[in-house]
């Protein structure tokens, strides 16, 4: 049932989206700056990629806690508080100097970036239960999703009729305006009678045993290894276009063009299947297209096809739409483990998400992204890793497959998940 007015819920899709995006935004859009920064800075394209490494190590740290502390003290100061920091921060980034400058700039944005989209998150699911709850997620999702594809095309536009630098004022005032955006229209969703004392020691606690909880291993796992999928995709986009495709800085739409569209129908999808279609055969299916997509590129050029259009294009957009589509029923899910604890379990998948995503960036991807077989056998791997978990989980304590069959009925208060799930 939703708990905020009907008249409000596109208002809320999006404050709450353009929350959710702010994270893996900042990650992506200084790609087509890369050049332009090294050059200016001094430095080689290996120094560039710790721009990316540091961010997501800082961003994965804190959002051990961004959850956990809205869990005591709101939601909403806390997401007041992360964009206003962030906002802060990309001034700093804009103005350094040096790459020792940037890199302590860059760290301090990851510190804070967080809030926004942890927060925003555990707020949905505090505001609407059942089917409504996947409808409004995979509103939100398609932006998660989407924002790491569409930030290099923002980037460049950016840096044609800027520098790199303009791309960090542009992200501060974009801090800026969701501060705004944030104090008028996003209500506080976690009144105080549910809020757990403010206290370093039980709110630890607390994580410690988010942390701990099986169902929560395993469906933060599947959460993170089938991002991972799309993300090694994206993180090698400049081999894709540059190398493999022979294409230039301005050409990275060829790739993220089709890669939006197809997030987008994803996400549209999960949204109309909500409570018509079983929660677990729509997941299944996002998996299937996605091993599908690999399978077709380790394929092609087993049979000596070479890198061109369409055909390298095929995997990441089969990626892209798998994931739009299974995301918001498994984050819900996820979240359903521990109602009285969301924020920290948000915190949970989020850090967990973000550790990965930085292997993938600064180790998987240069690693792989030479050869786009061995990618496609590397990006299959993480969303057949991503499915066994969710299998284990699902079948294994049998906890899954009544919260999907709770998804596709009727919605159901939320504190009647932890009846049967929590344990």
């Amino acid at each position: 049932m939703s708990r905020t007015p009907r008249a409000s819920r596109g208002v809320l899709v999006l404050v709450l989206a353009a929350l959710t995006m702010l994270g893996p935004f900042t990650i992506d859009t200084i790609f087509p700056a890369f050049e332009a920064m090294a050059t200016d800075l001094r430095v080689d394209k290996l120094a560039m990629q710790q721009t990316v490494s540091v961010y997501m190590l800082a961003f994965a740290v804190m959002s051990l806690f961004h959850g956990s502390v809205s869990d005591a003290l709101g939601r909403k100061p806390v997401i007041l508080t992360g964009c206003g920091l962030y906002a802060l921060t990309s001034v700093l980034c804009a103005v350094s100097t040096s790459m020792p400058m940037l890199l302590t700039a860059r760290a301090l944005q990851g510190l804070v970036a967080g809030a926004g989209m942890i927060v925003a998150r555990t707020a949905i699911r505090d505001l609407y239960d059942g089917p409504e709850a996947q409808r409004f997620m995979s509103h939100v999702s398609l932006v998660f999703a989407v924002a790491p594809a569409v930030a290099p095309l923002v980037g460049g536009w950016v840096l044609g009729w800027g520098s790199w630098r303009t791309i960090f004022w542009a992200l501060a005032a974009y801090g800026a305006l969701l501060v705004g955006l944030a104090a008028v229209l996003l209500p506080e969703t976690h009144p105080p009678e549910r809020r757990v004392h403010f206290h370093p020691r039980p709110l630890v606690a607390g994580l410690v045993r988010t942390a701990r909880h099986p169902g929560v291993q395993r469906l933060s796992g599947a959460i993170t290894c089938n991002f991972a999928a799309l993300f090694l995709y994206i993180s090698s986009a400049p081999a894709i276009i540059n190398d493999h495709l022979h294409l230039g800085a301005q050409d990275f739409g060829v790739l993220f063009v089709p890669l939006v569209a197809c997030m987008m129908v994803g996400s549209f999808l999960a949204g109309r299947l909500a409570g018509r279609r079983r929660a677990s055969a729509v997941v299944l299916t996002g998996f299937a297209v996605s091993l599908a997509g690999a399978a077709f590129g380790v394929v092609h050029h087993l049979a000596g096809g070479s890198a061109g259009l369409p055909w390298t294009i095929v995997p990441p957009a089969a990626a892209a739409f798998g994931v739009s589509l299974a995301l918001p029923i498994l984050t819900i899910e996820l979240l359903d483990l521990r109602p009285e604890a969301r924020g920290s379990v948000s915190s949970y998948q989020a850090f967990l998400t973000t550790i990965v995503n930085a292997a993938v960036a600064g180790l998987v991807s240069p690693l792989v992204s030479g050869s786009l077989l061995v990618l496609g056998v590397v990006a299959g791997g993480f969303t057949s890793t991503a499915l066994a978990l969710w299998a284990w989980e699902f079948h294994g304590s049998g906890a899954g497959a009544r919260r999907s069959q709770v998804l596709a009925a009727s919605p159901v208060p939320s504190g009647s998940a932890a009846a049967t799930t929590d344990g």
